[in-house]
């Protein structure tokens, strides 16, 4: 069974098509500057040369079907034509407290995607509008949403409620989502497969280090804690988010430099992070290449994003009552060994016995351990693979249907 996943953007559309029966991908790509200028589909059939298309796309329904001439096409095509695609799974940012699994798409469904677009004002339009042009494309095919924010629906309410007037939370509905769910999930499935247990057994601390970044509390397999907020904002220092800070510094800013919220809200969401306290990269490959040059800039934002995920691991850590596993993934968890390495021996006092030789070897397995056998806390690197889980999630819910 051949399934079509789709992330959609506001001016981009990712895919890949996946045989899920044998979980292989087929091909992937995506298409940019969607309704601009120099609007081009990027296609790669798994095995083969990536194909650079460049044709003028106005709206998303035309990058569907760009994706599916793409797909389809005589020469770098993977399909004989889109009959072959069975269903559709679409990633959705924010499915608000509505959903706390993925569910098939019906018009119900699609009204609460745009009822919580308050929630995820850059996402949840561009993941409809995604919805819609596969329902105009090709309307008999089934569609799944898949949400960032479902699997985090298992945190308790002292966990997700701020300190602020509960009506907030019932009108408002002001909480804690959390995001990054689906990549969590996968983790949680994946090194518990690769501990040889079951995961309601085990106590993990998922660490999604990315240019966005979070940490998830999984226990028993359900996320009971995560650093991530009411939007990817809180929690970790990222890319270009601030992460935790004091809320006063909004007002104190907006006196001291005579701002206005919009203008503040756009420094703490794009100017700030490893970019803004670094004034270097939003890189951290850039900050690792500063370091090694000695600059003392450079080693003051690396020191800091370390330790803002050593104190949430050790936080969760302490919530959970244990902790069985570390698990590094996404762009800066399973490409810079030097960090796990800072982080990761920071929990020796835990157990915790760091192999320097399977952490600095095993790059490009998808799963490997990097603390040795007889480490009583274990640390994991993992290829997170939002699409495959996606994919897997889209199956469950239709392929009996199929």
């Amino acid at each position: 069974m051949d399934i079509l996943v789709i992330n959609a953007g506001s001016s981009s559309l990712k895919y890949q098509l996946i045989d899920i029966e044998e979980e292989k991908l087929i091909a992937k790509g995506i298409v940019e500057r969607i309704g601009i200028e120099g609007s081009n589909l990027q296609h790669t059939p798994t095995g083969q040369e990536k194909t650079r298309i460049q044709t003028p796309i106005k709206t998303h329904t035309e990058a569907i079907s760009a994706v599916l001439k793409a797909l389809t096409n005589k020469y770098h095509g993977v399909i004989e034509d889109m009959s072959v695609i069975e269903a559709v799974g679409h990633r959705v940012v924010h499915g608000g407290e509505k959903f706390s699994a993925s569910v098939l798409i019906d018009d119900e469904v699609k009204q609460a995607i745009v009822d919580n677009i308050a929630l995820a004002p850059l996402h949840n339009p561009a993941n409809i509008m995604g919805i819609e042009a596969c329902s105009e494309i090709m309307p008999t095919v089934p569609q799944v949403a898949v949400f960032d924010t479902s699997f985090h629906q298992t945190m308790p309410p002292k966990a997700y409620l701020y300190g602020i007037p509960y009506d907030f939370y019932t009108e408002d509905k002001v909480r804690r989502y959390g995001f990054h769910g689906t990549s969590h999930r996968f983790i949680a499935q994946t090194v518990a497969k690769a501990m040889g247990k079951d995961a309601s057994k085990l106590k993990i601390a998922s660490c999604h280090l990315g240019n966005g970044g979070s940490v998830a509390a999984i226990d028993c397999g359900k996320s009971v804690d995560t650093s991530m907020g009411m939007t990817p904002l809180e929690g970790l220092l990222m890319g270009t988010r601030c992460g935790d800070i004091d809320p006063s510094l909004i007002e104190f800013l907006m006196k001291k430099r005579n701002l206005n919220i919009e203008e503040v809200m756009n420094i703490l969401n794009k100017e700030s992070g490893i970019w803004g306290v670094s004034k270097i990269s939003a890189d951290m490959r850039d900050i690792d290449d500063a370091v090694e040059r000695g600059d003392q800039r450079a080693i003051e934002t690396y020191n800091m994003y370390c330790y803002k995920v050593i104190k949430y691991i050790g936080a969760y850590a302490a919530a959970m009552g244990g902790l069985d596993c570390i698990v590094f993934t996404a762009g800066v968890g399973e490409n810079n060994p030097q960090l796990r390495r800072d982080i990761s021996k920071s929990f020796e006092f835990m157990g915790l016995e760091f192999d320097e030789e399977r952490n600095s070897t095993q790059r490009g397995v998808p799963v490997y351990e990097i603390t040795t056998d007889a480490s009583k806390l274990k640390a994991f690197t993992i290829a997170t693979d939002e699409e495959l889980m996606i994919a897997r999630d889209t199956y469950k819910i239709v392929g009996y249907k199929a």
